[in-house]
């Protein structure tokens, strides 16, 4: 994002709790928005040359975008073609790989669980009388591991599986979930206590799957469906396919260059990275979490405080929600034929946008959420700050 970093209060309660503020309170804090009226023509018109000005940029085949507002979806589009192989053109109900804008979703079902008083934030995930206990090998550990809390791998703070050349997830793609996370605690040690230091980990969030598994008696993704999408009113999105012939119908295909976008494990991506959605799905999804008064939100004010507050030490990321100064959410995705970003802002607005290739070592991303306001911003009426 391009808005500089957000400085969220920090919560006094003790560890794993949720902050004692008082519902009508934090209520108070985010008026009920007033109703907008949707683009005109011309403003859609100014919007699709953006697009296709960045499409042309790179090189991207796809390209879908929806913008919400108290509850509506004010606006989407899509540009380009989902498969080229069929000369699809792409529609607003293409279904795309989300990547990371998974771990919005995840962290959501999570706090739903904290809310039911079923886990705290603070609750340890590994070792006897852990969330996970020994399902997935029994001390002695690595220093630090059975030390890890649900909050840790919220906030990406757990002390090692860091998203770089030694991703586990991008490793083993013939492991299930618990011979990888078995093998993982048995042979990487964290490079440094719980609670320290930031370093993104999609491995963490793959945990966090299993922690809902294990609370809830459901597969992850038939529990986020059933108790946050659903409530959302999302009823298209699921875990995506590893290859182009595990596609889902309505599923767009996926280009890359340099990369194969069907040589990957993304099903085991499931809690950190492996819905497929549509661009409504996240604006529904984010409307319904974005502590606006329309509609009505699927979690209690004072959980959506706690959820999108992030830790002195990590100031740009709450518990699966990057934040600002500004007051804005979001998460980017990116994998092999993928980038996405999902968008809660300041305004009363949600968007999302998604793309069927990436282009590494460019600014797409960046780039990506700069098209997102400045078509937005096309229709002068709505002062997208």
């Amino acid at each position: 994002m391009q808005l500089g970093r957000r400085d969220f209060v920090k919560l006094a309660a003790g560890a794993g709790a949720l902050p004692l503020l008082s519902e009508r309170a934090l209520a108070q804090l985010v008026p009920n928005p007033p109703s907008i009226r949707p683009p005109s023509p011309a403003e859609h018109a100014a919007m699709g040359r953006l697009a296709q000005s960045f499409m042309a940029k790179y090189e991207v085949p796809a390209l879908s975008f929806a913008i919400g507002y108290a509850g509506a979806i004010v606006h989407q589009a899509a540009y380009g073609v989902a498969d080229r192989e069929r000369n699809e053109a792409a529609t607003p109900q293409h279904l795309f790989r989300i990547a990371s804008i998974s771990k919005m979703i995840t962290s959501a079902t999570l706090f739903r669980l904290i809310e039911e008083s079923r886990v705290k934030l603070g609750d340890r995930v590994f070792g006897p009388g852990a969330l996970l206990g020994t399902d997935y090998g029994a001390p002695p550990y690595s220093p630090g591991i059975d030390q890890i809390t649900l909050e840790h791998l919220l906030t990406h703070t757990g002390g090692g599986w860091s998203n770089d050349g030694r991703d586990p997830m991008f490793t083993h793609p013939h492991m299930d979930h618990t011979q990888l996370i078995s093998w993982t605690l048995s042979n990487r040690p964290l490079d440094r206590l719980p609670g320290q230091h930031f370093a993104y980990s999609n491995f963490g969030y793959c945990v966090l799957g299993r922690v809902i598994e294990k609370l809830t008696g459901q597969r992850y993704a038939d529990h986020v469906r059933s108790e946050v999408l659903g409530r959302c009113g999302i009823t298209d999105m699921t875990i995506a396919g590893n290859t182009r012939d595990q596609r889902q119908p309505g599923e767009v295909a996926y280009y890359s260059l340099a990369e194969n976008p069907y040589d990957m494990n993304v099903r085991r991506m499931d809690s950190h990275g492996g819905w497929i959605a549509t661009p409504t799905d996240l604006v529904q999804f984010l409307m319904h979490v974005d502590g606006y008064a329309r509609p009505a939100n699927i979690l209690r004010p004072r959980t959506i405080q706690a959820m999108t507050s992030a830790p002195s030490y990590s100031p740009d990321y709450a518990k699966g929600f990057s934040v600002n100064k500004s007051d804005n959410w979001w998460h980017n995705g990116s994998l092999p034929g993928t980038s996405t970003i999902a968008v809660r802002t300041h305004g009363g607005f949600c968007w999302a946008a998604f793309t069927n290739t990436r282009r590494q070592n460019t600014n797409m991303d960046n780039d990506l959420d700069t098209l997102n306001w400045t078509m937005a911003r096309q229709v002068g009426e709505w002062r997208v700050a």
